[in-house]
């Protein structure tokens, strides 16, 4: 195998006894306090965040540095989105009376009708409001923008 690589097997040996470089070492260190600092903030921060911590510590490294070292060992950032509420809970129970008692098929015309509001999540306009009311004798939608 030596031969195929060309290597001599005294420099082979030699290799197997060396030291790791400064160099090495340094990253070794680095990429163990990235770690922890990582952990700590529940895989939230990035290389920006734990740059800033780093120097405070005392340590003088770069974001892109950091950001190498995170890239190689496979630490990312995990984004937690904000939750966002869509709906409000009304409780319309004592302001609202069951008229139609669950008869949906009307006598007459323009005895029951019947409303609907969808919207749409749209990346040009944001939201699109849809709205539509029928007569639920005639199953026809009257309108609807």
């Amino acid at each position: 195998m030596l031969e195929k690589l060309n290597i001599s097997k005294s420099g082979y040996y030699d290799y197997l006894k060396r030291k790791p470089c400064n160099q090495k070492i340094r990253r070794a260190k680095l990429v163990i306090r990235i770690k922890e600092i990582h952990r700590e903030s529940k895989e939230i921060y990035g290389a920006p965040k734990i740059t800033r911590i780093l120097q405070k510590e005392g340590y003088k490294v770069s974001e892109r540095f950091a950001g190498k070292l995170m890239k190689e060992n496979n630490i990312k950032a995990h984004y937690i989105k904000p939750y966002t509420v869509t709906t409000k809970d009304c409780d319309f129970s004592s302001r609202l009376h069951n008229i139609l008692k669950r008869d949906f098929n009307p006598k007459a015309p323009d005895e029951a009708w019947c409303t609907d509001i969808t919207y749409i999540y749209t990346e040009d306009e944001g939201f699109v409001y849809l709205n539509s009311i029928m007569d639920l004798y005639s199953r026809k939608i009257i309108a609807w923008t």
